[in-house]
């Protein structure tokens, strides 16, 4: 495996990943070691899949669009390594026009497996339990607005529009991206702002974006929405026990497990490679199965919304019944009042 920017104990992507592959290979016997770029650039995760695959591994695990160029860089000429991306998609590996057409079409090889989520199905969850839950004022602080990002906020405002539809009730959301992916004295003021101005709780999403609304909500009893994991513990243990109401989260470890089982055990990876898959829900009864979730044990459920009221709204969502866009053209349709701001940064 190799880390992207961060450190195995990110509690995100780095640290579900490693624990994942690392799991997997010890109750499987295999040989495993992670690699950890010396620095943010294409040319140390390339040099970083370079020293494993001299090192004798042969399967790549990368998280994070961040190694699209990497990936472009090495799976053509390591022909004989299977190289597992995750939440890399075309939008990261194309290259493209100013107007946004593309200008040239990356072909995923047959040694390249690419699994991207469906991002706005549990945004639209934290955002409809958010409402459920008694939020009437909120937020949406997206890191950059990359696909994946700008899924997650309008999937967010969608099941918050129709949260507050079934409830009859008014909701304020405020909308901004942070134009990068950490935290920062500028970013914490204007959340300083939003929640002093009566923002209850805001969906943190963007890597360490998060920290800035965390250390804003924490001035003032507001409270956090986590992102791709379950944040709970690390936002709650940083910033006050409670702050984190649920997160919305992509199955990174269930990929990787599901994977390697079906690549490595059952020798089946003419099913994955040359493919970009597009994963999101496979139960409408477990909702813990799903590759898109807001967690069971950390939610915190009240009578006006509980684990069985979720349970309902997934089973709505697999048969069809709740349909959620994946249109990020342009803010979703919607009856809530949305402030939309510039980039902050």
């Amino acid at each position: 495996m190799i880390t992207d920017y961060g450190d195995i104990t990110d509690q995100s992507f780095n640290q579900t990943t490693y624990e994942a592959c690392k799991e997997f290979c010890e109750a499987n016997g295999l040989q495993f070691n992670y690699f950890k770029p010396a620095g943010d650039s294409d040319a140390e995760r390339v040099a970083m899949i370079e020293s494993a695959i001299d090192e004798g591994y042969n399967v790549v695990v990368m998280p994070g669009y961040a190694f699209a160029n990497a990936i472009k860089q090495t799976v053509n000429t390591y022909t004989d390594v299977k190289f597992v991306a995750l939440d890399v998609g075309a939008g990261d590996l194309n290259t493209f026009n100013d107007d946004g057409s593309i200008k040239e079409e990356f072909k995923v090889p047959s040694n390249l497996y690419c699994a991207v989520y469906q991002e706005e199905l549990c945004g639209y969850m934290a955002g409809y339990a958010a409402v459920k839950l008694g939020y009437t004022k909120l937020g949406f602080l997206g890191g950059m607005a990359v696909p994946a990002v700008v899924r997650y906020g309008f999937g967010y405002v969608q099941g918050v529009d129709a949260a507050a539809k079934e409830l009859g009730i008014t909701v304020d959301l405020k909308y901004a991206y942070g134009n990068q992916f950490v935290g920062d004295a500028d970013i914490t003021a204007a959340m300083d702002t939003w929640y002093q101005g009566g923002t209850e709780i805001v969906f943190a999403c963007g890597g360490g974006i998060y920290t800035s609304a965390a250390e804003a909500a924490a001035k003032v009893g507001g409270k956090i929405i986590g992102v791709d994991v379950d944040q709970a513990g690390i936002i709650d243990g940083d910033y006050g026990e409670g702050m984190t109401v649920t997160s919305a989260m992509k199955g990174l470890g269930a990929t990787v497990k599901a994977t390697l089982k079906d690549v490595i055990e059952n020798g089946n990876w003419a099913n994955y490679g040359g493919k970009i898959a597009t994963l999101g829900l496979v139960s409408g009864d477990d909702p813990e199965l799903n590759y898109v979730q807001i967690p069971m044990e950390s939610t915190q459920w009240t009578d006006n919304f509980t684990k069985d009221d979720y349970k309902a709204l997934v089973k709505s969502m697999f048969d069809g019944t709740v349909k959620v866009s994946d249109d990020t053209s342009a803010m979703p349709a919607h009856s809530i009042i949305v402030n939309e701001y510039d980039n902050i940064m």
